[in-house]
C-alpha cells in the first residue's frame, strides 16, 4: 500500500504506510531519533509480514513527511549537561502514537519502538493501555536518570556535523553507524544507510532539524518506571551488549520494571539494527504478539 497522511489531531498529521493483509493483526513501528519510517528497511518488513503481521509503520511529528513543527534544537552545553527546553515531549508523541492506533487499529496492534522509538512505544502502552496488545522495546530504558546512559566516549558523537552534499552526509551516516552501531557490520548494512538516508532526503518536508528537537524532548524525558511496573501485556526488551549510546544497563531495568518482561541481550549488537539480528528481532516480536493471543 502506498503512503497516506492521517489525521491524528492537535494540528499533527502523520505519514503512515501499512504492509500486508488488512486482516493480519497489526504491528505498529516506531523509529528512533530523527529517522523516517523508511528506516524500517523493506526488507525486515517483509519478513515481518511474512510473520502474519500488518505492518504499520509511521513518520513521527517533525520527522519525514508528518506535520513539521518549528522551534530550536538543543545547543552543545544543553547536550553536555542532559538539559534541554522541548518544543515537545516523549508524552506528546506518545499521544500522537495512541490516536494514531484509535483510527488505524481500534482493536489495538502490537507495537515495536527502537531508540526514541521505544522509549514513545512504553510510554504509548503506559498511556493507551487499551490499544496496546504487546511491546518491544528494543535499544530501550526506563528514563530513571541511572540506567541507559550514554557512554562517555559517545558523546561527542552527538556534537558532530557532517557535509550537507547527499553523498558527503551517506558516508559521515555511514561512519556514524559503524562507530555506534554491532560488531560484523557488512557492505550490505552500510549500503541499508545510503539508500535509506537518500530516501529520507526526498521524503522530508520540515526544516531537518526534527531530530535535534526530538533530542530535546529525550533529554526532558520523565521517569517511566512507576507506570511501567503497572503494565500488564507481553513485553520483549532486547538489548545489544555492544550498546554505547544507551548502555545495556537500560534494557536491564526496562525488563526489571515490566512485570513478566523477557529480556534478550544480543551479544555484539550496538545501537543500530544489522542484517544479522532481524531474524532474531522477528522471532522475538511473533513470539511476543503469539503471548498476546
Amino acid at each position: 500500500m502506498t503512503e497516506r497522511m492521517i489525521d491524528v489531531g492537535d494540528g499533527i498529521e502523520l505519514c503512515v504506510e501499512e504492509l500486508g493483509d488488512p486482516g493480519d493483526p497489526a504491528l505498529l513501528l516506531m523509529m528512533g531519533m530523527g529517522l523516517g519510517l523508511v528506516w524500517w528497511r523493506d526488507d525486515l518488513c517483509a519478513a515481518l509480514v511474512d510473520r502474519g503481521f500488518r505492518v504499520i509503520r509511521y513518520d513521527h511529528r517533525d520527522v519525514g513527511r508528518s506535520t513539521p513543527v518549528a522551534g530550536a534544537t538543543p545547543g552543545p552545553l544543553a547536550i553536555l549537561t542532559r538539559r534541554a527546553r522541548p518544543v515537545y515531549t516523549l508524552e506528546d508523541l506518545a499521544d500522537d502514537a495512541g490516536r494514531l492506533l484509535g483510527i488505524v487499529a481500534p482493536k489495538g496492534a502490537h507495537v515495536a519502538g527502537v531508540s526514541l522509538g521505544s522509549f514513545v512505544a512504553q510510554q504509548t502502552a503506559i498511556r493507551h493501555p487499551g490499544l496496546v496488545r504487546s511491546l518491544t522495546s528494543i535499544m530501550g530504558r526506563p528514563g530513571d536518570g541511572r540506567t541507559g546512559k550514554v557512554a562517555w566516549r559517545m558523546r561527542p558523537e552527538f556534537l558532530r556535523s557532517g557535509p550537507r552534499d547527499p553523498a558527503g552526509a551517506a558516508e559521515h551516516l555511514v561512519g556514524t553507524f559503524r562507530r555506534i552501531g554491532s560488531e560484523r557490520r557488512t557492505a550490505e548494512d552500510d549500503e541499508d544507510v545510503r539508500v535509506a538516508l537518500a530516501r529520507s532526503l526526498r521524503r522530508e518536508l520540515g526544516d531537518g532539524a526534527g531530530g535535534g528537537r526530538q533530542f530535546a524532548a529525550v533529554l526532558a524525558e520523565s521517569d517511566r518506571t512507576a507506570g511501567l511496573r503497572r503494565l500488564d501485556l507481553p513485553t520483549l526488551v532486547v538489548h545489544g551488549t555492544r550498546d554505547r549510546v544507551v548502555l545495556p544497563s537500560g534494557g536491564r531495568a526496562t525488563a526489571d520494571a515490566i512485570p513478566g518482561a523477557e529480556l534478550l541481550e544480543v551479544d555484539g549488537m550496538g545501537h543500530d539494527l544489522p542484517r544479522w539480528v532481524w531474524p532474531a528481532l522477528v522471532d522475538g516480536i511473533a513470539r511476543t504478539a503469539a503471548r498476546a493471543a
